[in-house]
């Protein structure tokens, strides 16, 4: 069973090179042991490698009761749904649907901008179940969002949420299609959790001030997107700006300014800047 997929908003509290970045991303589905009465209707979605299947029988009703109030929760009512999954991880801590429960908590900690229960979660997720494309694809993406260069471990956070990604990647293309699932939207939501991946490792690259590369995976995250993410294009504005490839950079922070929002201005004066640049540079 899927819980809902699909890019939703993006919350911009600070912007690069002046302060700290953060968004809000969409969170693509995850796949989760649906419960005995699998009764909820199926959602597009990437899904991670479907686990085998349970002998829910000799499971206790109650226990099976409180799972599916958990999972029938709707992914906005944060709180409810942290209430109901602390409370059945304490009650039924060796539960069968324990991962499936750290799983999803890892994003309603994410609403609630719970960083320190969202990497608990995350690392105990992983520990029951290491090809979790939702907790690794979601983290990745968090860790260079939050960076703090301060921060001891600022550089070992960068290495695992690169190392996240590149096992998501890795295990995407061979997923298995979750039954109730259209070819067109698995593929689609495979589409998501890719641009998402892409985007999580421009941003690493970019943190490292490896601008060729985070140029690469910027190009993928926005290719083919119907409505990529602005900041995307303005990470890789800025690369091909260090670069000098002015008349790039300007094409990236035009595309930036497409979209309404807080980074619309700063686009555009961005790519005024590239353009002069551009100008001004002598021809080869």
């Amino acid at each position: 069973m899927i819980v809902p997929s699909i890019r939703s908003s993006i919350r911009i509290l600070g912007i690069l090179l002046a302060g700290s970045l953060t968004l809000a991303p969409g969170l693509f589905a995850q796949q989760q042991q649906a419960p005995p009465k699998a009764d909820a209707p199926a959602k597009a979605a990437p899904a991670p490698a479907k686990p085998a299947a349970v002998d829910t029988s000799s499971v206790d009703p109650d226990e099976q009761k409180a799972y599916k109030a958990f999972f029938d929760t709707k992914p906005e009512a944060s709180d409810q749904q942290i209430k109901l999954g602390e409370a059945f991880l304490q009650k039924y801590p060796n539960s069968i649907y324990t991962q499936s429960v750290y799983s999803r908590l890892v994003a309603a900690y994410y609403d609630k901008q719970d960083m320190t229960k969202l990497y608990a979660a995350s690392d105990k997720a992983l520990a029951l179940n290491p090809k979790d494309v939702h907790v690794l694809v979601l983290v990745g993406w968090v860790i260079p969002h939050f960076y703090d260069p301060n921060d001891m471990d600022a550089d070992r956070r960068l290495d695992k949420a690169e190392s996240y990604e590149k096992q998501a990647l890795e295990y995407l293309p061979t997923l298995p299609k979750p039954e109730g699932t259209s070819d067109e939207q698995f593929a689609k939501g495979k589409a998501v959790a890719e641009s998402q991946a892409h985007s999580a490792l421009g941003l690493i690259y970019f943190r490292r001030q490896d601008f060729a590369n985070s140029v690469g995976e910027m190009q993928k995250a926005t290719a083919g997107q119907a409505t990529p993410d602005p900041v995307d294009f303005y990470v890789m504005g800025v690369d091909q700006f260090q670069l000098k490839r002015y008349s790039d950079a300007a094409d990236s922070f035009h595309k930036c300014a497409q979209s309404p929002g807080a980074m619309q201005d700063r686009c555009k004066s961005k790519e005024a800047d590239a353009k002069k640049q551009a100008t001004a540079q002598p021809k080869p």
